[in-house]
């Protein structure tokens, strides 16, 4: 019988192993590119899942490469057994753009004392890396799974989610399963998020006043629109994202135009949201939604996979919470049957797309463990 305390001692003794890995990881600038003959999503992002399932080779596990869009690496056998009896853990080796503002290079992953710097350190390549090692560990302390285990390394997330919907074409989604892409402690539901934009037509006065008025006026929660509202689960209205543009339109020449975000409850819609502004609109501004994703829950808040991984969670992390919902998005929104779990404490709220991305050592190890000890808890079931 394996413990804990085993499973930790043999991570402790894998850190720098997986500190070299996420650099390497780290160096391959895998943002979205050009498409190319056997690179569907440019040259850095398949450079980047080989790389991860060559890590994955070298650690033992079975490996499969799915055209350059998404890849995973598996443990245990599956004989027997039906195509979705697996537990599935997905996250992404592409990245944002570096940008500006960093002050030594994104893609040489640094170290100071306690932190790690480097453009996707946290989103998304150290956390699906720490995973990966998690898994290792139980591996090479002998633990055997009822069923197989995959970890999913997906190229295509920061610009579509291409990768997955490759994926749900190619295989059946998993019994349960999680993406380390989110925040703890266990995330089963996502807000509604819709992007919108007002276009002037008419008077310059006019169309700033309407954005005081009804935006600036209560910028951050959309109470003078008349859209805030409150869920238990999902929490409450919020307006973010605010940029003033100019559009083209056929016709005519560049326009004023002001855009935003909105994440909002479960008891809402971006169909309500759209209706109840466009009829505070004078006729000289036009409306126009850009994208909308409603709200969705991908687990219920007491099912015994959820209760399992609170359990694991608030044995490492004394917190009230045990289950929260995100204003973000994540793989959990595309894959059935999985949650977001994990890697984000409330100290790196915000950070991830931003210069000098960063992760605490203390954290990723933390996370490591409790990754390996959730695996270790699902292992009969």
């Amino acid at each position: 019988m394996i413990t804990i305390d085993q499973i930790n001692n043999f991570i402790d003794r894998i850190e720098d192993q997986m500190i070299a890995a996420i650099a390497e990881l780290v160096s391959v600038n895998s943002v979205q590119s050009e498409s190319l003959e056997n690179a569907p999503f440019g040259e850095g992002p398949k450079i980047a899942l080989e790389i991860a399932l060559e890590m994955a080779a070298q650690l033992g596990f079975k490996t499969v490469n799915l055209d350059n869009k998404i890849g995973y690496a598996e443990l245990g056998d599956s004989s027997g057994l039906d195509d979705s009896d697996y537990i599935g853990i997905f996250g992404h080796v592409d990245i944002v753009e570096a940008g500006k503002g960093w002050t030594t290079d994104p893609f040489i992953l640094r170290r100071d004392g306690d932190y790690l710097f480097g453009r996707g350190v946290l989103d998304n390549k150290g956390p699906i890396l720490s995973n990966l090692f998690a898994l290792y560990a139980l591996k090479e302390l002998g633990v055997e799974f009822k069923r197989p285990v995959r970890i999913v390394f997906g190229a295509n997330e920061e610009s579509g989610f291409a990768c997955v919907e490759h994926y749900n074409k190619l295989a059946e989604p998993p019994v349960f399963g999680w993406t380390p892409d989110c925040k703890w402690p266990v995330v089963v539901g996502e807000k509604g998020r819709l992007n919108l934009r007002v276009v002037n037509y008419g008077d310059t006065a006019v169309f700033f006043k309407w954005i005081n008025d009804y935006i600036f006026s209560s910028l951050a929660d959309g109470k003078a629109l008349g859209i805030y509202r409150e869920s238990e689960r999902f929490g409450n209205t919020l307006m973010r994202g605010f940029r003033l543009e100019e559009v083209t339109k056929a016709g005519g020449g560049p326009r004023e135009s002001f855009r935003w975000s909105i994440s909002y409850p479960d008891v809402l819609s971006g169909e309500e949201i759209l209706n109840i502004i466009g009829g505070l609109l004078p006729d000289s501004i036009q409306l126009e939604a850009i994208s909308n994703h409603e709200a969705i829950r991908y687990a219920e808040f007491d099912s015994p996979f959820v209760k399992s991984l609170a359990e694991v969670y608030h044995s490492f992390v004394d917190t009230y919470e045990a289950v929260v919902t995100t204003s973000g998005g994540t793989y959990a929104r595309a894959i059935p049957n999985i949650v977001a779990f994990g890697p984000s404490f409330p100290d790196q709220k915000n950070i991830a797309h931003l210069p000098d991305e960063w992760v605490k050592v203390s954290d990723l190890m933390l996370n490591t463990k409790i990754y390996a000890a959730a695996l270790y808890a699902l292992k009969d079931v």
